[in-house]
């Protein structure tokens, strides 16, 4: 996989007093949907990054980086402290609505992406974005539905760098582990930098295994998950960032984390409260324990978790602009309480 940007289209936009430039990078070579959409701001040291991963059951093809265009606009106009926006495309897998024939259609087209290509798209979007705009830590990661577990991960002791493990016993005691659930073949993205200071999730998925039996009666959902992830559904498990705990969940793996943010509407069609509610719980012991962060920065440790309710359907969230805009407002707010943000 290479790492380095190719400029794919470059626009320049005014708005209010900022000048920005829009662009399109490939960060990967294998397929074409290796692109961030990015929009760097006028420069600012106490800025946040704000890096979206869109929804879409990880098949599709229809949502697109573009679907945070209308959210980024809403937010250009409310002065908040942001340095840049990006939004995040990955490798699809299978969708049987959007057929494609593997005999006529490049490998850089075809859809047929399988665990942990799509984490792993993730995480080599945004290692490029850190190499290439050096912002460390000062970034805000969002999801929206599966994005929001992809952003989960992202941190997950387990999961990042695709080191699932199988486990024994009960999930409240996850770490007798048995092994390697999965492998990852080829190389690995880089390493973070350092990962993002908070994380919003927004109607997002929590835990595989649940969404499929709460949903029993809709054969979709147990389709759009073992087409991502196969039919082991213990893999499901580990993968799930509301059903690893210890070392092996966020608790363990988002070690300087500060803030998670997890929205959701009553009006959601497609996933359930129950989602928040388990990754809530999940999040317990992680929020009660401080952050570890560099002596050198002279900051409290202390580490929020704040469920905001939001409203309307699933994809009007991102398809307005408002409520996923709302989100990221709040994620704002409460860093400018914990004194981490101007």
């Amino acid at each position: 996989m290479s790492h380095f940007p190719i400029n794919r289209d470059e626009t320049p936009q005014d708005t209010m007093s900022d000048q920005s430039i829009t662009r399109t990078v490939a960060y990967g070579r294998v397929h074409d949907l290796q692109t961030i959409n990015v929009t760097t701001l006028t420069p600012r040291s106490d800025g946040y990054w704000v890096i979206f991963i869109r929804g879409g059951a990880w098949r599709d093809p229809a949502i697109t980086s573009a679907s945070f265009n209308t959210t980024e606009s809403i937010l250009r106009e409310k002065g908040l402290p942001i340095s840049g926006f990006a939004s995040i495309s990955y490798r699809l897998s299978a969708h049987p609505n959007y057929p494609q024939d593997p005999t006529n259609t490049a490998p850089k087209d075809f859809r047929d992406a399988k665990h942990p290509d799509h984490i792993r798209d993730v995480e080599a979007a945004l290692a490029f974005l850190q190499n290439t705009y050096g912002f460390g830590s000062r970034y805000i990661l969002i999801g929206h539905s599966c994005g929001a577990t992809l952003a989960f991960q992202a941190v997950m002791g387990a999961v990042s760098h695709h080191r699932e493990q199988a486990f024994v016993g009960s999930t409240e005691n996850p770490d007798n582990s048995i092994g390697f659930v999965s492998a990852s073949p080829g190389p690995l993205p880089p390493a973070l930098t350092a990962q993002p200071t908070a994380i919003v999730g927004v109607a997002g998925i929590y835990d595989l295994r649940r969404l499929r039996d709460t949903h029993a009666n809709i054969s979709a959902y147990h389709e759009f998950i073992e087409g991502a992830f196969g039919a082991d559904e213990v893999l499901w498990d580990g993968v799930s960032p509301a059903q690893m705990a210890g070392s092996r969940g966020v608790e363990g793996g988002w070690r300087s984390g500060r803030l998670a943010v997890l929205a959701h509407s009553k009006e959601d069609e497609l996933v359930d409260e129950s989602q928040v509610e388990a990754m809530k719980e999940a999040l317990k012991n992680w929020e009660q324990n401080q952050a570890q962060i560099p002596k050198e920065e002279l900051s409290h440790g202390d580490r929020r978790v704040r469920v905001l309710s939001i409203s309307g359907a699933h994809d009007e969230a991102w398809e307005n602009g408002e409520q996923l805009a709302r989100a990221i407002t709040f994620a704002f707010e409460q860093l400018q309480e914990m004194g981490l943000a101007p």
